[in-house]
C-alpha cells in the first residue's frame, strides 16, 4: 500500500507538491469546490468539506493518511484551523505549506488593515476602487455606496456587495502591462487586496506603485499556534522526508520546475 498525503490545497503551490510526490506516493488533493472549473491536480482529488474537524479526522483515519499538507490560501483560516485539531485527534503530522507574504518596496503607499471590515473603512475619501479580495468577502463592502467598485473575481459574486459595482471576471496570472492599462482605463485612485504572497497577481502592486496608487492590504491570519511551516514546495518534501514519508529523488527536481 502506498504511503499516503492528503494535501489541503487549490493553490499553485498546491498542485506543484501533487506533481512533485506523484506516483511515488499516494496523493489526495482537497479543493473546497468554490471555484466553478478549478485546475485539478495530478493523484486523487475530492471536492467539498469535511464537516468541520471531526469528519476531517474520521476521513483522515478511513483512508490511511500518513500526513496533512495544509496548502490552502493563506486566507483560508477555518479549515487551516480545522486541519490543526483532525491532525492533532488522529496523531498524523501536520505542516503549512504557505507562501512569503509581500513585502512594500520604494514608492509604495501600503495602508495595512487586519480585516476586510477595516479595509472597508479605509476607502473614505476614494471614487475608484479596484477590489481583488475575491468574492466571498463582498459582503464586507456592501455599506459603502459613495465609491464605484471594480471587483476582479474567478467567479460571478453574489450578493450582499456594494451598491455600484462592475465587475471583472478573470483569473491570473496578470502581466504588468495588463495592470497598468486596467488602472488606467477605470482611472482605479486606490487597490484593495490581501496579502496572497506569489507572482501571479503581484503586477498589480506593482502597477499601483508606478501610478502613486494607495494599497489597503489586508494583513494575512496566522498559522494555527505549533504547526510548521514551509515556504516553497521543495521545503515540504523535505518535511516528509523527515516525517518518514520518502517520495525520492522526482521531489526536489519537479518542484523546482
Amino acid at each position: 500500500m502506498p504511503q499516503h498525503v492528503l494535501i489541503l490545497g487549490g493553490t499553485t503551490e498546491a498542485r506543484r507538491l501533487a506533481e512533485a510526490l506523484h506516483p511515488r506516493v499516494r496523493v489526495t488533493s482537497s479543493l473546497a469546490g468554490r471555484v466553478a472549473e478549478p485546475r485539478l491536480p495530478v493523484g486523487e482529488v475530492r471536492i467539498g468539506g469535511f464537516g468541520g474537524a471531526a469528519g476531517m479526522a474520521e476521513w483522515v483515519r478511513a483512508h490511511a493518511v500518513d500526513a496533512i499538507i495544509d496548502a490552502t490560501h493563506p486566507f483560508a483560516e477555518t479549515i487551516s484551523f480545522n486541519a490543526a485539531e483532525a491532525a492533532a485527534t488522529v496523531h498524523v503530522p501536520l505542516l503549512a505549506l504557505r507562501r512569503p507574504g509581500w513585502v512594500p518596496g520604494a514608492g509604495d503607499d501600503w495602508r495595512e488593515v487586519a480585516s476586510l471590515a477595516e479595509a472597508a473603512g479605509a476607502l473614505r475619501g476614494f471614487d475608484r476602487v479596484f477590489l481583488t479580495t475575491g468574492r466571498m468577502g463582498l459582503a464586507a463592502f456592501a455599506d459603502v455606496d459613495d465609491a464605484h467598485f471594480l471587483v476582479r473575481s474567478v467567479d460571478a459574486p453574489e450578493p450582499p456587495f456594494p451598491p455600484r459595482m462592475e465587475v471583472l471576471l478573470d483569473r491570473g496570472p496578470f502581466t504588468l502591462d495588463g495592470e497598468r492599462a486596467l488602472l488606467a482605463d477605470h482611472a482605479i485612485d486606490v487597490l484593495v487586496t490581501k496579502d496572497s504572497g506569489g507572482a501571479a497577481t503581484a503586477p498589480k502592486l506593482v502597477a499601483a506603485r508606478e501610478a502613486g496608487i494607495p494599497v489597503v492590504l489586508v494583513r494575512r491570519p496566522p498559522v494555527p499556534s505549533g504547526i510548521p511551516v514551509a515556504a516553497t514546495v521543495p521545503d515540504a518534501a523535505t518535511w516528509l522526508h523527515a516525517s518518514g514519508l520518502r517520495p525520492g529523488p522526482r521531489c526536489s527536481s519537479a518542484a523546482g520546475a
